[in-house]
């Protein structure tokens, strides 16, 4: 299976691509490395929340540190941040053929967090928060299904329906923890994190 034999250099090609992402928007001023300083605090934070909650599986902070970092320092950065969590963590956890599928799937999340969120407004702090939640359950739904996939093909070395279906059946009580712990790991950092990262970006004009 090609996943199997070749994992670690489809990872490095993730952690690639996502940073030739922020470099291509680096500024030529002093901002970059402030954007790169910023981007690796948010990483180790992610990480460590990872190693904090380690005991409890599919119960972690980091999809919510990912969205959050989308929002603030956008797309290129919350994908970066996303797929280096997982390939750095994965050190410790085990890397093996579901690492590259796990850098992706939070990549993506970090992403479109930026995509949808880093420049719209909001009627109101309350609807913000809302909209958020529900983009942060809808991305536990998008994990899950996401690493299902890499279940399919381990179990079955190929694309399956009926495989992929029943992995995400299986993968149900995991799917809802993921749900559970995005939002409510979003909620709880959302203000103590949004407000630090606002002062400092307002501050440095990063």
């Amino acid at each position: 299976m090609i996943f199997e034999r070749y994992y670690i250099y489809i990872s490095l090609i993730l952690i690639a691509g996502s940073l030739a992402l922020v470099f291509a928007r680096l500024d030529k001023r002093r901002t970059g490395v402030r954007r790169i300083t910023l981007i690796a605090v948010m990483t180790a934070l992610s990480i460590a929340g990872r190693f904090i909650f380690a005991s409890l599986p599919a119960f972690k902070p980091v999809s919510a540190i990912v969205i959050l970092t989308g929002i603030y320092l956008g797309g290129e950065a919350g994908f970066l941040v996303g797929s280096l969590s997982a390939f750095l963590s994965n050190f410790y956890f085990g890397q093996g053929p579901w690492t590259p599928f796990q850098m992706a799937a939070l990549g993506i999340i970090g992403l479109f967090a930026g995509l949808f969120f880093q420049k719209r407004s909001f009627k109101s702090p309350i609807i913000r928060r809302i909209v958020i939640c529900i983009y942060a359950a809808v991305s536990g739904i998008f994990y899950s299904l996401f690493l299902d996939t890499w279940t399919m093909l381990w179990t079955y070395g190929s694309l399956n329906g009926p495989g992929y279906l029943a992995a995400c059946l299986a993968a149900i009580p995991y799917t809802a923890l993921y749900v559970a712990s995005n939002v409510l790991f979003f909620i709880l950092l959302d203000i103590p994190f949004g407000k630090r990262l606002g002062r400092i970006i307002s501050k440095y004009k990063i």
